[in-house]
Parts: structure tokens; C-alpha cells; sequence
């Protein structure tokens, strides 16, 4: 699959539909006890991708008058990793959906909280396609 073609599969509205709003919400609900407290709100979003390699961030994006300060941010990679509102299993067994793949073929792994902007950090996510 060419990166044009992947482009056409995860778009903003199927990214929205694999990780809606609504999870950032009920992660920082659980998290906190109050969605509104948080500094910044969780999108996921497509990078690019190869034939077998596919490369997704979580954007973490600053709140309006809040401050998205490295140390809210750099200990999220474990957390999503086992946070059961997060679902890495089942967000990526999304992506395999759409990819018309078994979850089985998806390998993936987080990498660390990368700062890019005073207020945007993102969570580099890589998944890998195995072969059949």
C-alpha cells in the first residue's frame, strides 16, 4: 500500500471514529475523576505510512488557558499502554479493521512523548504489518 492510498483509508473522520473525543474524555474522567481538569485533550492522528510499516500520533493538544507542561505528558506512553479506556488492543485491532487485516498481522509499539510546539506534544505510535 502506497502512502496515498493510506492516506485515502485513515482519514480524520475514520482517525475520530478509531479514537473519538469522547475516550480522551472518559481517560482523563478515570484518570482525574473530572475530564475538565486536564490541561490537554488526546486526537490520534495518521502519519504516513509504507508497505509494512504504518506511523500514527497521539496529539496531545493544550486546552485554552491551560499549560501542557512536559511533566503532564512524558509518563503517558506506559499509561496508555495499559490503561483499559485507552485500548491500544483495540484501537490497533481498528486499524487492522480498516486495513481489512486480522489483528494478528499488527505489531505495535509507543514510543516516547515528543514535545513539538509549547502547545502540542505528540506520542509516536508504529505499527508494523507482518507478513502472512
Amino acid at each position: 500500500m502506497d502512502s496515498h492510498h493510506l492516506q485515502g483509508i485513515f482519514t480524520p473522520e475514520r482517525l475520530e471514529r478509531i479514537f473519538p473525543v469522547q475516550r480522551s474524555a472518559d481517560f482523563f474522567e478515570a484518570l482525574y475523576g473530572d475530564a475538565d481538569e486536564t490541561a490537554f485533550d488526546v486526537k490520534l492522528a495518521f502519519d504516513g505510512g509504507a508497505a509494512d510499516r504504518l506511523s500514527f500520533q497521539f496529539h496531545l493538544v493544550q486546552r485554552p488557558g491551560k499549560c501542557l507542561a512536559c511533566n503532564l505528558t512524558y509518563g503517558l506512553p506506559k499509561v496508555f499502554i495499559r490503561h483499559p479506556v485507552i485500548n491500544m488492543s483495540g484501537l490497533v485491532a481498528d486499524i487492522a479493521a480498516a486495513l481489512d487485516l486480522p489483528a494478528s498481522r499488527l505489531q505495535w509499539s509507543l514510543d516516547q512523548t515528543e514535545p513539538r510546539r509549547q502547545d502540542l506534544h505528540v506520542i509516536p505510535l508504529n505499527v508494523t504489518i507482518l507478513p502472512e
